[in-house]
């Protein structure tokens, strides 16, 4: 029940709901120490097992990667450069993984997820763990043994040669030799849009228009109109120039059109939504979180979101046994 509970709402409100629906009392400290707990077992458990998870292989299985961060106590970010105006950090990012199968479609013929076909993964390390995570591992014993899986990944903001990432692809990406790598649709066109308000001012007419026609040019995969328009502002707009480098550095993971004729996703919404879980667990207001106590939860409850929780405890029970 302590799992349950510490890893949907907080360790006060869980102690609070033992109470009113079990009648069990138990504090709030020892509900923390009990849930980072089971979340350390959860974390050695599934590096220990990559069984078959998925109810039956699929033609492609799509690898969803995106990072989140999450407020953190200030001995945990000392000596780091943030995003804070001073340089500082207050947050350390959350590294997911998502794993899922779209074989259906809507009424337009996209791609739709396939219900109860999901999972979610941290990928990280603590201090003294081992470089390689459980999600390579799950990834080969879920992807299928035929068929293609396809990677969709959230770029970072446009560097040099498009090369800035905001995670560490290894040794997941190992797992998916030979994948179709594709960017985010969404993604690629903000970076458009970042763009266009640089050249006319946010909110205008003429930035409106002119990522409209990028836009278009992406979608009909005319990276070579679109780059052609890039390149007429890069002497007064220096974003202009950035996002040349970012559509060239990533040219073959944005061929739209081919992956739309192959019907494949070509939005990284799922992990996306996985990044809002972890948030709504970790991201409330007054949390600060330890390295090794944030890593527990999030092994917790992405445990339980993907379904895993009951088979974590049957491993428990016959490990007791």
């Amino acid at each position: 029940m302590v799992g349950l509970t510490a890893a949907e709402v907080s360790f006060a409100k869980a102690s609070e709901l033992l109470m009113v629906l079990a009648g069990v009392d138990v504090e709030t400290r020892q509900v923390e120490r009990t849930a980072e707990a089971l979340g350390r077992e959860v974390s050695d458990d599934e590096r220990a097992v990559t069984e078959q998870t998925a109810p039956a292989p699929a033609p492609t299985v799509y690898l969803g990667l995106d990072g989140t961060g999450i407020p953190v106590r200030p001995a945990e970010v000392e000596g780091r450069r943030g995003k804070q105006p001073d340089g500082s950090a207050k947050t350390r990012e959350v590294k997911l993984v998502t794993v899922w199968t779209a074989e259906g479609r809507d009424k337009q013929g996209r791609p739709l997820r396939d219900p109860r076909v999901g999972q979610l993964q941290r990928r990280g390390r603590e201090r003294g763990q081992p470089r390689h995570r459980p999600a390579a591992g799950r990834l080969r014993a879920t992807r299928p043994s035929r068929g293609s899986t396809a990677r969709l990944r959230h770029r970072g903001p446009p560097g040099r040669r498009g090369r800035r990432r905001p995670l560490d692809l290894e040794p997941v990406g190992r797992a998916v030799s030979g994948a179709i790598e594709i960017v985010d649709i969404y993604h690629a066109k903000q970076h458009l849009c970042d763009v266009a308000k640089a050249i006319y001012g946010a909110g205008t007419d003429l930035a409106e228009q002119w990522a409209k026609d990028r836009h278009g040019e992406l979608d009909a995969g005319r990276l070579g109109a679109l780059v052609t328009a890039l390149r007429t502002q890069t002497e007064t707009t220096p974003e202009a120039r950035k996002c040349i480098h970012y559509v060239f550095g990533n040219r073959h993971r944005m061929r739209y059109p081919q992956f739309r004729a192959r019907g494949l996703c070509i939005s990284s919404g799922v992990v996306e939504a996985g990044c809002k879980q972890i948030g709504a667990r970790l991201k409330r207001a007054g949390m600060r979180w330890t390295i090794a106590g944030g890593n527990a939860i999030i092994a917790l409850r992405c445990c339980l979101l993907s379904g895993r929780f009951e088979d974590f405890w049957e491993r428990r029970a016959a490990n007791a046994a």
